[in-house]
């Protein structure tokens, strides 16, 4: 089971991959960074990509049908967001533990040479093998 460091160098292996972060959506913080930041501050990243993913986890319109939380109780309300701009792609992706979990893997994907489908299935395949602590 791969670390956040393994887990950052694996995503920058995918096509188009410009930076990956792994961020505490709680306090804002990286927990680990590899590659490009967008406006070249990683830690500026983290807090605002941090601010997006805690508007999106305490959102009520976004939470599961009928209430609740998603199928288990473990699953978060939110598996992972998706930002769209003219040259890039943002993703977000939730990684669900054993205890309350508060961390994502944010991807900065380039919009020209990444696939965003391939991306999106190969982070969610991170996030479930990643290994906090």
């Amino acid at each position: 089971m791969p670390g956040i460091d393994e887990s950052l160098l694996e995503a920058m292996r995918l096509p188009g991959a410009r930076g990956a972060l792994v961020v505490d959506w709680i306090s804002g913080l990286a927990l680990g960074a590899v590659g490009e930041a967008p406006g070249g501050d990683t830690e500026a990243t983290a807090a605002e990509t941090a601010e997006l993913a805690r508007l999106a986890m305490e959102s009520g319109t976004l939470a599961p049908a009928g209430g609740g939380s998603a199928g288990t109780g473990r699953e978060p309300a939110v598996a992972d967001l998706i930002l769209t701009t003219a040259d890039a792609y943002h993703l977000l992706r939730f990684v669900i533990t054993t205890f309350d979990s508060t961390v994502f893997l944010y991807l900065w994907l380039d919009r020209a040479d990444g696939n965003l489908a391939l991306a999106r299935i190969r982070l969610a395949e991170m996030a479930d093998r990643l290994v906090l602590g």
